[in-house]
């Protein structure tokens, strides 16, 4: 069963981010709070993880639209072609906050990836998030967990979530009560943006 591991926003403990990251480090899947709603993530590096996470959410590997959540924008371009300076600067607008952009991929992609013409990148405005990619050093692959309920389309409860995949991840981090409301998602990949789904983030970024 995971174990569930509470995390403050506002001062995360570096102690408990170490444990939460050095179970990344293992190939090991991880529960955690972001801006919007609870996310699924491992590590980029690791293959065996991301086949598990492919697995758990039915797709094929080469085909799943993951994100991939980053501390900043500083690596962009280890995965990320050449984008516009005006795409930059709503990236940079934009980021932290609940928003996927969809961006041309680099030649750089992890093995995993190398098939993908176009990746979906985070920087989520959550100190928790945030704290374990830092430490983590490379992005961590996420993607959200929905509820088979046709009423709650995410579990916002970190105990419920913790009853409901806990025997399929390693820890769920309890950051408290998560949103139940996706990021807004653009794709800036053919250059003009285009919005792909409408959630918490606002188009006035644009």
């Amino acid at each position: 069963m995971a174990e569930l591991i509470r995390i403050y926003e506002e001062n995360p403990n570096p102690k408990a981010i170490k444990r939460v990251v050095d179970a990344l480090k293992k190939g090991g899947l991880v529960i955690y709070p972001t801006d919007t709603v609870y996310g699924l993530g491992c590590d980029i590096t690791n293959n065996k993880a991301l086949e598990k996470i492919a697995r758990i959410k039915g797709v094929k590997l080469e085909r799943a639209n993951f994100s991939f959540v980053c501390h900043d924008l500083s690596n962009l371009s280890d995965y990320v072609k050449q984008i516009d300076t005006s795409v930059f600067k709503v990236l940079k607008r934009a980021l932290p906050g609940p928003y996927t952009f969809i961006l041309p991929g680099s030649k750089q992609l992890p093995n995993a990836f190398k098939k993908k013409k176009t990746v979906g990148i985070r920087v989520p405005d959550n100190n928790i998030a945030l704290e374990m990619v830092r430490e983590l050093g490379n992005p961590i692959v996420s993607t959200s967990i929905h509820d088979e309920d046709e009423i709650i389309e995410y579990t916002t409860d970190p105990e419920l979530i913790l009853e409901k995949w806990g025997k399929l991840v390693e820890i769920v981090v309890d950051g408290g009560y998560g949103g139940n409301e996706a990021s807004t998602v653009i794709d800036f990949s053919q250059g003009d943006a285009e919005i792909v789904r409408e959630g918490k983030g606002s188009l006035d970024i644009l």
